[in-house]
């Protein structure tokens, strides 16, 4: 039987899922009584037929939204929460974000450039997103490292499947963390209530729509939501694109020699190693699909990274093509409920490839050991990455 949760699984997950979209594009794993779509038609229409499958886990026995995440309600409370969130979430406020992520960048490079190595993962990729986030909340940079620990012990939410001492403890952890923030939090948002400051958290704070505003909870909730979402996807991201030009070093050289292909890769990178696996959903009532039937109040998972491999929805889906045009894939999910931050991945990703493309040649891999998968079960990508490299000469300069 498949074996979803292994380091090697979760490493390539690809050649099972291109069997199970062939033999079992619908499939059931009993010891989590877990439904599993693998096929692109299906895991889309598991994300926008909000008849056949809600967002809110609750629905199934067991479950819950223990965060208030605004992502795990249907509507009309989604609809609300997302619209208010859109209010301090604007194009405009992720574009001002730009020159400030630049100099993050160049400032965590600075510190490595000139080593010839780093962990690709601890000293860049993580960190950045990291820090953007923290400065949009208005958090001190005292602070990050609590921030950290926080983001860390929210992640674990995800690897809640079963109902064993493991959980139990994360459950609790998790507890602890919100009672922590929850400490923390009327503070910042009583300085953003007597001042105006220009940062997120005071947008949120400030959000209205038909005269109504978030409550503390609901902040509360985003703030989780943007530790875990805000920093996952975009250092997934990120690795995942190196360890793709790795593997795909054509591609990467076609990429040196016209930069203006990088937005294109980075879509490619998306599909092609989905930083997020899956999205849970909840099946409202008995779902046929693919002579299967899902029963009602079970717990479904779209598998979005088999999604984007789908033959069917891609041509030549197994191999990297930086220029793939068209390029339709779910990784940032679909409809109502697609990632409210996908503007702001793209743009740190755009940037942080830039700068480590323009600053970095001849990367290889520092160690022959397959790389550890990091923590939570529903993102694909590297904990660790260590690397070699050489600096470029104009970075030298």
């Amino acid at each position: 039987m498949m074996d979803l949760f292994s380091d090697d699984m979760r490493r390539n997950p690809y050649p099972v899922y291109d069997q199970m979209r062939s033999a079992s594009p619908v499939f059931h794993l009993p010891p989590f009584d877990l439904w599993m779509i693998f096929d692109f038609e299906g895991v889309k229409r598991a994300l926008v037929d909000h008849d056949a499958f809600s967002s809110d886990l609750s629905n199934a026995p067991g479950q819950g939204n223990p965060g208030e995440w605004f992502i795990f309600f249907d509507p009309p409370r989604h609809t609300k929460l997302r619209a208010l969130i859109s209010k301090a979430f604007t194009p405009r406020v992720v574009a001002n974000l730009e020159p400030r992520i630049r100099e993050l960048s160049r400032q965590l490079l600075d510190e490595v450039i000139e080593r010839g190595e780093m962990d690709l993962a601890a000293d860049f990729a993580v960190p950045l997103p990291m820090r953007v986030i923290a400065e949009m909340l208005g958090v001190p940079a005292a602070d990050w490292p609590r921030y950290k620990r926080w983001s860390d012990v929210i992640l674990k939410l995800a690897n809640t499947f079963s109902r064993d001492e493991e959980t139990a403890r994360t459950f609790d952890e998790y507890g602890a963390v919100t009672a922590e923030m929850s400490a923390f939090l009327p503070d910042l948002i009583a300085q953003r209530r007597s001042a105006h400051q220009d940062d997120l958290l005071t947008r949120l704070v400030e959000a209205e729509v038909d005269g109504e505003r978030l409550t503390q909870r609901e902040i509360l909730g985003f703030v989780q939501l943007l530790l875990v979402g805000g920093q996952e996807t975009t250092a997934n991201l990120i690795n995942n694109a190196i360890l793709c030009f790795l593997e795909n070093p054509t591609q990467l050289a076609r990429l040196r020699t016209a930069p203006n292909l990088l937005p294109s890769a980075i879509e490619e990178v998306l599909r092609y190693r989905s930083p997020l696996q899956w999205m849970p959903r909840v099946a409202r009532v008995d779902v046929e699909m693919h002579g299967q039937v899902i029963p009602a109040r079970k717990v479904v998972l779209p598998m979005i990274g088999s999604a984007n491999r789908d033959p069917k929805q891609f041509r030549d889906a197994g191999r990297f093509d930086i220029t793939r045009d068209p390029n339709p894939h779910i990784a940032f999910g679909h409809g109502i409920h697609a990632c409210l931050g996908a503007p702001l991945a793209r743009l740190e990703a755009r940037i942080a490839l830039a700068d480590f493309l323009e600053r970095i040649q001849g990367v290889k891999l520092a160690s022959n050991e397959p790389w550890e998968p990091r923590k939570a079960l529903q993102v694909h990508g590297p904990s660790r990455l260590p690397i070699r490299f050489t600096p470029s000469r104009r970075a030298t300069a």
